[in-house]
């Protein structure tokens, strides 16, 4: 059976933006960009003829030894170099590789995209709207600050090419051939501008955006652009984690809870305890160890466990959701017995509440009328009477809502759980950028990699001036608290719900296990200074010192 129309979508913007699939942070990124110039816009262009190649780009360069000397000379080692270290390529090293864009390193990049290998599925739109929705002026501040961090070398009016502008020879390369684009302009549609089911976990994305920011005159400009694409990774997939948990709870309870509106969220991210007294944050237990059968490794795949388990009752809720949209449009729109909102459009909570028994009429309706004509188009009657599987769900006794989610969930079901679990493997399990691993053949576990720690440690030795940020040195236990309390991630204690139930004599040890693997962790990566076993003479030390002043040392 196969669906049409519109009961084949699945995507709801209100409650988020993406079309799971599985992502590319460099693309994301890169379509990041024009939003942060038009301000939430997309882009617009004329097609090209062509789709740009990396010998494109290295013929660029030649025609203007002036500016490269000597790129003339050495034509296949800067074609080489073009590739390897300022091009995004899909399918890298195969007969079909192509050019998807340069790499993101200037907000001018996304120009140059091939439109067919940089897709993003809206998860540049997720990102730009979570950040505009934070409280607290935190949200246009970090768009502010990476619009100003992406778009150096260009004037802000013309946009064009500054050549008094210092930047580094990537970026000088990437500009030199932005002098050649001269179409490009603000998409006419308005963007759709929802607020965020969870704001909470967008506030903390937000904050740790501008804490990165703050070390944009210490930091090699790559290797920040490295920092923000394992940041937003991460970020990704803590807030679709918190949402499987939040919006089944909201569809059981039939209404928006209170806590999570904006004046009452409790995440506060300037606190130790950022997360407050929120009811639906999550808890990730992450092994540092490198031994995937380890009992810690065990813990951590139950952990993952837990939170992949609900893949299956998002969907449900997410496509309760959908439908709810639609039939609150035909109760507005086609015949009038139900009134827009003052803001012009439904909330989520507005169309939970048409769960609620004064609508269970037309609800029962709308729903019937539309099951009957999803079974219609699908074939659900085959030639000898209703089709087994329809009729094992109408034996079930389901008012007509419920049965019209369970046939869908039937015919696509399947198909969203795969799509939404690529989609959570690909900005987690980023190797040593992400917060999970599975070995071929084996079980998902959290386990964090290097490179996610290290910019997870960066943030954690700022502390907020008021004015700005500046660096401190904490003490082991105060990072664990700052990494449980902030991110859900627990490293020496097992999670207090989430499944678990009290550590046993085999849990602790391997927790204690667990511990020294986080210190030598740190080790590796420079940031651990221990004068004794004692907890408050293990420091972590800052590899880059910001003064409370804001002067460099």
């Amino acid at each position: 059976m196969a669906l049409k129309g519109r009961d084949r979508e699945f995507r709801l913007p209100k409650l988020c933006y993406i079309d799971f699939k599985p992502l590319n942070m460099d693309r994301v990124l890169t379509m990041l960009f024009p939003r942060l110039r038009f301000g939430g816009y997309g882009t617009r262009r004329p097609p090209r003829r062509n789709e740009l190649t990396i010998r494109d780009f290295a013929s660029e360069y030649a025609r203007d030894p002036g500016a490269f000397v000597g790129f003339d000379a050495h034509p296949d080692l800067v074609e080489r170099w073009i590739e390897t270290d300022l091009m995004d390529v899909v399918n890298r090293g195969r007969p079909n590789q192509a050019l998807a864009a340069p790499r993101p390193l200037h907000g001018n990049t996304y120009k140059f995209r091939n439109a067919r290998h940089a897709r993003d599925y809206g998860a540049a739109e997720q990102l730009y709207w979570m950040l505009y929705h934070a409280r607290g002026g935190r949200g246009q501040a970090a768009l502010d600050a990476l619009k100003r961090f992406f778009f150096p070398g260009v004037d802000p009016h013309t946009d064009r090419y500054d050549a008094s502008a210092t930047v580094d020879v990537e970026t000088q390369a990437l500009l030199h051939f932005d002098r050649q684009v001269t179409a490009d302009m603000r998409d006419s549609q308005d963007p759709a501008r929802f607020p965020p089911p969870c704001v909470g976990q967008v506030d903390l994305l937000a904050d740790d955006t501008l804490r990165l920011l703050a070390y944009e005159p210490y930091i090699p400009r790559s290797v920040l652009v490295e920092y923000l694409k394992t940041l937003f990774a991460f970020h990704l997939g803590l807030y679709f984690l918190r949402l499987m948990k939040l919006l089944p709870a909201l569809v059981r309870r039939r209404s928006a809870d209170p806590a999570c509106a904006p004046a009452n969220c409790p995440v506060a991210p300037g606190s130790m305890h950022a997360h407050g007294s929120c009811p639906y944050r999550i808890h990730l237990l992450v092994d540092l160890g490198n031994d995937p059968d380890s009992r810690m490794a065990e813990l951590a795949a139950h952990s993952a466990d837990v939170h992949y388990r609900r893949i299956p009752r998002y969907v449900q809720s997410h496509y309760r959701l959908r439908k709810l949209d639609e039939f609150a449009d035909y109760l507005s729109r086609k015949v009038g017995k139900a009134a827009l909102p003052s803001e012009g459009r439904f909330s989520i909570g507005d169309l939970l509440r048409f769960l609620e028994p004064p609508h269970a009429g037309e609800r029962d309706s709308y729903f019937r009328m539309r099951l009957a004509g999803l079974l219609e188009d699908t074939g659900g009657f085959a030639d000898s009477g209703i089709d087994p599987e329809v009729r094992r769900l109408t034996d079930m006794g389901l008012n007509d809502l419920d049965l019209f989610i369970e046939v869908l969930m039937t015919m696509r079901g399947a198909y969203h759980r795969r799509y939404i679990t690529e989609f959570l493997d690909s900005v987690l399990k980023r190797r040593d950028a992400g917060v999970m691993q599975q070995p071929r053949g084996g079980s998902r576990r959290f386990a964090m990699g290097s490179r996610l720690l290290e910019v997870l440690l960066q943030i954690g030795v700022l502390e907020s001036s008021g004015a700005g940020f500046y660096t401190r040195e904490p003490r082991v236990d105060e990072l664990l608290t700052f990494l449980r309390e902030r991110y859900g991630i627990h490293v020496d204690r097992l999670p207090p719900s989430e499944g678990f139930a009290a550590a046993g004599i085999d849990d602790l040890a391997a927790l204690r296990q667990n511990t020294e693997h986080f210190k030598g962790r740190l080790r590796e990566i420079g940031f651990f200074r221990d004068l004794s076993d004692a907890f408050v003479t293990q420091t972590i030390t800052p590899r880059y010192t910001i003064a409370a002043d804001g002067a460099r040392p």
